[in-house]
Formats: structure tokens, sequence, C-alpha cells
């Protein structure tokens, strides 16, 4: 999987929700003690522009999620760069959002760890996010039900609808089985 690059955020707004996740880490914690690093695990993509909304989970060097909400959404700018991000702003959670994550027991320290999340736009269907070493690095995995099968989730496509409105939602996956493609369509 991809690992996220952290660059400038936008303009207003953005620029205090930057400055005060900046505050924020200046606090020192035990999770800091240790290198951590955020492993990408699906996108939303939207008819209206290139930008995205990446999910990502935060994870220590063993590849187990940090903190209690280690699952989290932010924009990649694609409009701006390919390197440019910026975090959710509070009115766009509504949307992008996640409704909820739990973190689930793991069975030992060499096991996969995981949390299951949902996301605010769809919140009966759960989301089981795995984390685990593949040699050097850690990967991640989104699995959930897509068209009946379950599937590493990789991708959401929202065609839009005027400013607010939404006509369809797309979910493309991997079969466990077989690796092909799956995709389901949902309308609102």
């Amino acid at each position: 999987m991809h690992q996220r690059k952290k660059s400038p955020g936008g303009r207003g707004l953005r620029i205090v929700a930057c400055l005060a996740l900046a505050a924020a880490s200046l606090v020192p914690t035990t999770a800091d003690a240790e290198a951590t690093t955020d492993v990408t695990l699906f996108s939303i993509s939207k008819s209206e522009n290139r930008n995205q909304v990446l999910y990502a989970v935060h994870v220590d060097r063993e590849c187990r999620p940090v903190g209690a909400s280690p699952v989290h959404a932010y924009w990649q700018n694609l409009e701006r760069g390919p390197t440019n991000t910026s975090p959710l702003l509070w009115l766009e959670q509504r949307a992008y959002g996640l409704s909820s994550q739990e973190i689930e027991p793991t069975r030992g320290s060499g096991d996969a760890s995981q949390v299951r999340v949902r996301l605010r736009a769809l919140p009966e269907r759960a989301i089981m996010v795995r984390t685990a070493r593949s040699g050097n690095s850690c990967v991640a995995s989104a699995t959930t039900t897509v068209a009946a099968m379950p599937a590493n989730m990789y991708n959401v496509y929202a065609r839009l609808r005027g400013i607010f409105g939404v006509e369809s939602i797309t979910l493309s996956g991997r079969r466990f089985d077989t690796g092909a493609i799956v995709q389901e369509t949902l309308k609102p």
C-alpha cells in the first residue's frame, strides 16, 4: 500500500486545522517514543474534480494501529499537486468522516491487528481494517462486502448531483478467492 506524505494544508479553516494538529503533536505521548507512520487503505473519488479523500491507518513500527482512533480521512488535493494534502473540515466530516471505529483484540504480537470502522455515508456496512508487517514495511487492507462478496475495498466513487446531492455511490474491491475486481453501485 502507499504511505501518506505530509505537506502543507490549504487556506482559511484548513490552515487553522493544520495549526491545531501541529500544536497537538508537540505534546509528548508514549506513542511519540516510537516511529509511527500512516498506511493508506482506500479512497473516495468523485465526479466533480480530481481531488480525493484518502483513508489511512496510523501504525507503530510493529504495524499495530496507534491510539483509540487510528483510522482517519484527509484530502489529497490533486487539483493543486500530487503531494498536496489537507485535513477534512468539520462540515466535510458529515459526508466523508467515520461514524465509528472499534479496535478488535489481537491474538498475539505477531498476528495482524484489526479495527472495525463505519463510514458516515455507509453506516450499515462495516469495514474491517487489518494491518500486518510485510518484509520491512507495513501493509493494510480494508475488507467489506462488495456485490455480496468479501473483498478488499480500494475505492468508492461518488457521482454527485447538484451542490449537495449524490446520484450514486460505486464500491470497488478485489475478491479474496480470485483477485478479480468487483463493483457494486448504490443509489441513495
